[in-house]
């Protein structure tokens, strides 16, 4: 069976596809080669007790360390809104695949 999708369906999913694929190689880097945006909220006192205890390099590492964390989480959410299982994702790029050579 051929599963046909419209035109919305397909650019959300594809769409969601690049952002998925951005975290994991986000996640994956270990560079600073990435955009920061500021300013990020926080609560006050993890970040003044975390500077009085540790310093201003271990409280970026740790804020940097949450950030990812919630990554993590947020783009797990994601993938099984958007996809829901491995084959589904795999499917998907298929269709992806298809549709590029039809372009070329």
């Amino acid at each position: 069976m051929v599963y046909r999708m419209d035109e919305e369906e397909y650019t959300n999913k594809y769409l969601n596809l690049r952002i998925l694929k951005s975290i994991q190689e986000y996640l994956k880097s270990d560079d600073s080669d990435h955009n920061a945006v500021y300013p990020i909220r926080v609560p006050d006192e993890l970040l003044y007790q975390t500077l009085k205890l540790k310093g201003p390099k271990s409280t970026d590492s740790l804020i940097h360390h949450i950030f990812q964390l919630g990554l993590n989480i947020w783009s797990e959410k994601v993938y099984n809104k958007v996809f829901g299982s491995q084959q589904s994702l795999e499917e998907f790029i298929e269709i992806v695949k298809k549709q590029n050579k039809e372009k070329e």
